[in-house]
């Protein structure tokens, strides 16, 4: 089951992260953001940060749900929620068309990995962003060197492949192994 991350959810989400000692070296998924009016990173620790920004209603992930227990999350929002990207100078060099949604952070329970739960948690904000108007969609993927097996540490942001099968058109490389890629989605008008 997909539920939005809110208020009532943030607790949910929360013991998954602490559950993983925060998430990719303990940035409880607030890398991408940035400051807001009434919140300066510097200001909090990463669950307070957090837990903030999505009181304000400027942090959004789509989580997976087992029961009671979030299981996963992909965090998307807005570029201004989001500003901070891998690579950013050359994604905004070669960018012609910025869209209005951005995807950059997937993360799965440990015992949940290698079961499709990312690929649900996609769809999930796919469908959440369809609710919220819908529009063009942009995510920056690893592509894996094939035959390499790739630590997940290294796939915050999943895998060209997942993305090319949930729909998404390769766009162009930036880095080393990252892709931008792009779809459009269609509004949900109930």
């Amino acid at each position: 089951m997909i539920k939005p991350l809110t208020p009532e959810t943030f607790s949910a989400w929360l013991t998954l992260a602490q559950k993983h000692n925060g998430v990719w070296g303990g940035c409880y998924c607030s890398w991408f953001h940035g400051d807001t009016e009434q919140t300066v990173k510097s200001a909090y620790d990463g669950p307070t940060f957090k837990r903030r920004l999505v009181e304000e209603g400027v942090a959004h992930a789509a989580l997976v749900f087992e029961g009671d227990d979030a299981i996963a999350w992909c965090e998307y929002g807005s570029p201004a929620e989001l500003p901070h990207i891998y690579h950013r100078k050359e994604y905004d060099a070669g960018e012609t068309s910025p869209a209005p949604w951005r995807i950059t952070c997937f993360f799965v329970d440990r015992d949940h990995r290698r079961s499709g739960v990312a690929r649900e948690a996609l769809d999930g904000a796919l469908d959440l962003i369809a609710l919220a108007g819908g529009g063009e969609v942009v995510s920056f993927p690893n592509e894996l060197v094939p035959g390499k097996r790739t630590s997940s540490s290294f796939l915050h942001n999943g895998t060209r492949a997942m993305f090319e099968k949930a729909g998404f058109t390769f766009e162009r490389h930036i880095g080393k192994s990252k892709t931008v890629m792009r779809r459009t989605i269609l509004p949900n008008l109930g």
